[in-house]
């Protein structure tokens, strides 16, 4: 593996850019059913089969009127939601009507019941009026043929709900991409098993396929890869072929039995970066192999989580076809002083709260804990070292 050193570590903001441009959407695409596609980002643009609303609707509980220069009506009938039944108003007529019901084609406007006195079949005006009022008009939100939603678009409820208003039963989206974890040392054993000497308990595959699926990202699989060359060289490559991107947690630093560097590079991964001017997670690496990512983050389960929501998150939304993903960042009010050790950028696990956010004990790229309770990280730049109460910070929220 390409080395470097301090001084030639890329930055944070080359790194991220570099991400960027390294990934582009999954070829592949297939139809789905509207009611399944929540997280999906549409590979087509979609058009209007109809108009929306697809008749004069009425946004409100009251009375259609044809108006005339009399306040008072002669209510003829009813038009409930769903009906069918159009009746013919004469000037000075009136139907009750409700939220949601097709509008009369001879009423041009709606009165809401509370400004209006009834009396039998006898309706007056308590105020002025005038044409249109409170009527949604044919194709409103949309009009048949036109631009529904664009390609690119990611389907949170709100579209789906849109889509279905529609009609639409399904639409062609960008797969979701298979994700491969790869986790190595001879050290981790599985939570449920006798913890001996000189063993941990392996963390970051179940940390890393959890924060997958919270993400939207179902189709995972984990292999657990020994110490050894020859295992890891045959691993990767028969791994890295049957999924879009792949995770390798460990292994990417330099001891002698860090063999995923070496490894990742014998079997023709192109090195796009390795080493990051950050704290944690300095070791990173990115890189593609037959154009398919890889990311191999450090064995410390902080700084492989780190790495996670700041360059995998982003990476995976491109390659599932939001290519306009950004991380959800902001600014807060720092709540007490804090010195930055180092010259590398750092990302502090905090918990924010009504605009002010506090850095929480136990920063160790070793430590989780703390991560389980942060709700944002405060993002610290190589340049700027001391911090005192009351200055402002740059958040980046953490999904939940």
């Amino acid at each position: 593996m390409q080395e470097h050193n301090d001084v030639s570590m890329i930055s944070v903001e080359e790194a991220f850019k570099l991400v960027k441009d390294n990934i582009t959407p999954n070829e592949k695409k297939t139809l789905i059913e509207v009611h399944n596609s929540l997280g999906y980002v549409l590979s087509l643009d979609v058009f209007s089969p109809i108009n929306m609303p697809p008749f004069r609707q009425s946004a409100m509980d009251g009375y259609a009127l044809n108006l005339h220069n009399k306040s008072n009506y002669k209510i003829i009938g009813e038009v409930k939601a769903g009906d069918e039944y159009q009746p013919i108003l004469n000037k000075g007529e009136a139907v009750r009507i409700f939220t949601g019901s097709a509008v009369p084609k001879t009423a041009n406007t709606v009165v809401m019941q509370e400004k209006v006195t009834v009396k039998g079949i006898h309706l007056s005006i308590n105020n002025t009026i005038s044409k249109n009022k409170n009527i949604r008009p044919l194709g409103e939100q949309v009009k048949e043929g036109a631009l529904a939603l664009k390609k690119g678009t990611k389907l949170t409820s709100a579209a789906i709900g849109f889509l279905l208003a529609l009609g639409i039963y399904e639409v062609s989206v960008y797969d979701k991409p298979k994700i491969g974890i790869i986790t190595t040392g001879n050290e981790l054993v599985e939570a449920g098993q006798k913890l001996t000497y000189g063993k941990i308990y392996e963390s970051n595959s179940g940390m890393l396929q959890n924060g997958l699926k919270a993400l939207g990202f179902s189709k995972v699989t984990v292999s657990k890869i020994k110490d050894d060359y020859q295992t890891t060289l045959k691993s990767l490559e028969k791994i890295i072929s049957k999924n879009d991107m792949v995770l390798i947690s460990g292994g990417i630093s330099v001891g002698d039995y860090d063999f995923v560097g070496k490894a990742l590079l014998e079997i023709g991964t192109q090195q796009i970066f390795y080493k990051v001017k950050q704290k944690p997670g300095k070791p990173l690496f990115f890189g593609k192999l037959n154009s398919k990512p890889v990311f191999a983050l450090p064995g410390n389960p902080a700084s492989a989580l780190s790495n996670f929501y700041i360059y995998v998150h982003p990476a995976l939304e491109r390659l599932s076809g939001n290519i306009n993903f950004s991380i959800n960042k902001g600014i807060a009010i720092l709540d007490s002083d804090f010195i930055k050790k180092g010259d590398r950028a750092q990302f502090l696990k905090a918990h924010h709260e009504n605009g002010k956010v506090t850095i929480l004990d136990g920063q160790s790229s070793a430590m989780l804990h703390t991560f389980a309770t942060a709700n944002v990280l405060v993002y610290t730049p190589c340049n700027i070292n001391d911090y005192v109460k009351g200055d402002t910070v740059q958040i980046i929220h953490l999904p939940t």
